[in-house]
């Protein structure tokens, strides 16, 4: 019998995964810089005279990160963990946050010169959620603290927690949109909708608008392992990018977060982040404030 030669298989290795990680980072960022941050925002006043503490409106979708948030600011000037605003459980589905409330932060005995304005969580469906009217209402001061919001119908000036003729200490001079970055990416159009009335009407009067992306662990394995590795992540990147995209907030006025969660101790990794965006909104807040007479 003749015999043929065979030919060798030959198994192909998989090529590698790709690098979740760039060469150099995207964002330069002090990790060092927790004291210095800290100190600063403890030793800020406000520009204007007539305004003791500025207002910071916080809103977002349900479930986002917004009480959290303030919960987490606070942890990291008590050097312990906060739990002031009621935060939005997954289990029960119940939103905690229905009424406007103020949240003071606090360093030490010292109370801080700025003030978080926490609200409902925006829901999708139109008649869902807080009325567009009420947060753009609020943050003209327009809205007195403990109004509960409505699904189904705006504030009116009829009622006893609208502010008919509101001071400038009434106004907030900042509005913060909190947003996961493990749900941005399924933000449907009627909630975008939402947002951009509220930015479109706000815009008007010279509001700045940052957003503080929150969860960034929970998309990213390189950032869970290592919170440093945040501005080298290519996937956080992305999520900033698509929150730009869908939101309409330029990239600078986007700070990638972690709130605290799960721990019984702060740290200062966690710390730094949040108090760098604190420090970019106030300073934004400060800003439009010092511009209040050519509006």
């Amino acid at each position: 019998m003749g015999s043929s030669e065979s030919t060798p298989v030959q198994w192909l290795s998989s090529p590698p995964p790709p690098n979740p990680e760039l060469d150099q980072p995207w964002r330069t960022f002090d990790w060092g810089q927790k004291k210095y941050l800290k100190e600063k925002l403890e030793n800020f006043s406000p520009s204007h005279p007539d305004v003791k503490d500025i207002k910071i409106l916080v809103a977002g979708p349900i479930g986002g990160g917004k009480s959290s948030f303030i919960n987490s600011v606070d942890s990291a000037f008590q050097g312990r963990i906060s739990s002031r605003a009621l935060v939005y459980s997954y289990a029960s589905g119940q939103i905690l946050s229905q009424n406007l409330k103020g949240f003071t932060i606090r360093s030490g005995k010292k109370t801080l010169p700025f003030i978080f304005k926490d609200t409902m969580g925006l829901e999708s469906p139109v008649s869902a959620g807080p009325q567009t009217e009420d947060i753009i209402n609020a943050v003209f001061g327009h809205v007195k603290d403990g109004y509960k919001f409505n699904e189904g119908q705006a504030l009116t000036y009829k009622d006893q927690h609208f502010n008919c003729d509101p001071n400038l200490s009434d106004q907030s001079f900042c509005l913060v949109y909190v947003i996961a970055a493990d749900t941005v990416q399924y933000t449907d159009d009627c909630l975008l909708d939402k947002l951009k009335i509220i930015r479109q009407r706000i815009s008007e009067k010279g509001i700045p608008q940052v957003i503080v992306m929150t969860k960034v662990d929970e998309v990213c394995p390189l950032v869970k392992k290592d919170l440093r590795k945040m501005f080298t992540s290519k996937k956080i990147k992305e999520k900033m990018e698509l929150c730009s995209a869908k939101v309409g907030v330029p990239l600078t006025n986007i700070f990638p977060v972690k709130n605290y969660h799960n721990e019984i101790n702060t740290d200062d990794d966690i710390d730094v982040l949040l108090l760098k965006a604190l420090e970019q909104i106030v300073q934004l807040a400060n800003d439009r404030l010092e511009d209040t007479d050519s509006y």
